[in-house]
């Protein structure tokens, strides 16, 4: 040795602040629960919430009126649109259920790679089935009298459950996209 000494403070220089320490008690308003979770997340609840919304009112919009009741029986497509939309707002309560869960308690309700299997199938299932209950109902709705109460119900409940189709085929994009994702990576 040369009999330099080399001081630890030494290769400290003032214009380089020391990196904080984390702290586990440090609170970050940008970190709060809502604005954390995945964008994918968020958007299958929002599409799960709409299916909710568009099935609801398909299914409401054909047994509102008092003379629906006795159409649904000499109709029975309209029957089979009714029942395919009740099944579709069941799902979607199911999903709307299960995606609460999993921002309340983390995912303890359903394994993500089960959920993301389940969803895939179901929603195009349940697409399928809202839209070949709008197209059956369809030949069925020229049948009648034009401007009845009975037809604008009908008219009404096929728009709002081809719309839920629509929102299903997103629903059906973005499970698939989780899918896809969860096999390759």
């Amino acid at each position: 040795m040369s009999g330099v000494t080399v001081s630890p403070v030494a290769g400290f220089s003032p214009a380089q602040p020391p990196l904080p320490t984390p702290s586990p008690f440090s609170f970050s308003v940008a970190s709060t629960r809502w604005s954390s979770r995945p964008p994918v997340q968020t958007a299958s609840f929002l599409l799960r919430f709409l299916s909710l919304l568009f099935s609801f009112g398909s299914a409401f919009a054909l047994v509102a009126l008092p003379s629906t009741n006795s159409k649904l029986k000499k109709y029975p497509e309209l029957l089979y649109c009714f029942t395919a939309n009740i099944l579709s707002v069941i799902y979607a309560a199911y999903q709307i259920f299960k995606n609460i869960c999993d921002i309340a308690h983390r995912g303890i309700c359903i394994s993500d790679k089960a959920s993301d299997y389940i969803s895939f199938f179901f929603d195009q299932l349940a697409g399928y089935v809202l839209v070949s209950a709008s197209s059956v109902a369809v030949p069925s709705i020229k049948q009648m009298e034009i401007g009845s109460s009975v037809w604008n119900a009908s008219v009404a409940s096929v728009c709002l459950s081809f719309a839920s189709f629509i929102v299903y085929v997103l629903a059906a994009f973005l499970s698939g996209y989780k899918l896809c994702k969860r096999i390759m990576w």
